[in-house]
């Protein structure tokens, strides 16, 4: 089992983002890094069965606690700018491939929200990595009544009023004990703003606007059960992406959380296998 260690990156504002890193075990050959970005409302630390999984096969891995998350500085569910999450994600990646060996692959992989910032940077950016895994991205917002009104209405005059963002605990997975631990963890938050809401929407729209240009290799896996996240959202960037890039997999039945399921193995399996054909 690896080890992981904390440290801190400062932002160009000055605020302070934890850093995770799981780091090879001495003697095991680096096939390549691994850069998680964790979905809303989260924290890289719930990621540590995938990181295990994943310097297992070869692979360092680092995660961090985005802006107003986790142990990360920041207001819980607000933005101070419209691109603060994109800024980071672009900081953070270009400070990780700075202390990386030559020639050595990169490999973004982001959740749910995670997984939008790291198509919408792999979009404006696609020379800037050399793979990109994403797990149930949020590329369609399936908004109750209540978010829909607090776009229109909140966006002109309160753009970071906060209110909860109604994510349900019970539908993230399957597993009593991944909804028990969410529930119970002190680090997640359950807060978002008009200004969160509309980046959200904003940048999932201008993906799938530029998912017919795609360049970069990418692992599309989603769930067919999600309720969290609209699966047509992925449904629609498969199909309207260049198939020889971007390899697709629904997994029907599961909830959100596809690395976090009762029966999550086959989701193991499939990103082994696009690791192994790749790098």
């Amino acid at each position: 089992m690896t080890e992981s260690t904390l440290s801190t990156f400062v932002a160009l504002d000055g605020d302070n983002l934890v850093l995770q890193d799981w780091p090879l075990p001495d003697g095991q050959p680096l096939r390549g890094v691994v850069l998680l970005v964790h979905g809303l409302g989260e924290h890289a630390w719930r990621y540590d069965a995938l990181a295990q999984r994943l310097t297992h096969w070869g692979f360092a891995v680092r995660g961090y606690d985005q802006y107003g998350h986790g142990e990360s500085g920041g207001v819980r569910g607000g933005l101070p700018s419209d691109t603060r999450l994109l800024d980071d994600l672009a900081d953070v990646l270009e400070s990780t491939r700075s202390r990386m060996p030559p020639n050595t692959p990169l490999i973004l992989l982001g959740h749910s929200l995670g997984g939008l910032l790291a198509a919408r940077l792999v979009a404006s950016n696609p020379g800037g990595v050399q793979g990109l895994v994403l797990s149930s991205p949020a590329f369609d917002l399936d908004l109750k009544i209540w978010q829909k009104l607090l776009l229109a209405v909140l966006w002109r005059i309160a753009p970071d009023w906060r209110v909860g963002n109604g994510l349900r605990p019970d539908l993230i997975s399957h597993d009593p004990a991944v909804v028990a631990a969410y529930r119970a963890d002190p680090l997640i938050h359950r807060r978002i703003s008009a200004r969160v809401l509309r980046f959200m929407l904003d940048a999932a729209r201008a993906t799938l606007a530029q998912a017919p240009q795609w360049q970069v290799p990418t692992l599309l896996m989603f769930a067919g059960a999600d309720r969290i996240v609209n699966p047509a959202g992925s449904e629609a960037f498969a199909a309207a992406a260049p198939s020889a890039v971007v390899s697709a997999q629904v997994f029907d039945g599961l909830y959100h959380e596809i690395f976090n399921e009762q029966d999550a193995e086959p989701v193991f399996t499939r990103l082994q296998q696009w690791l192994d054909a790749l790098f």
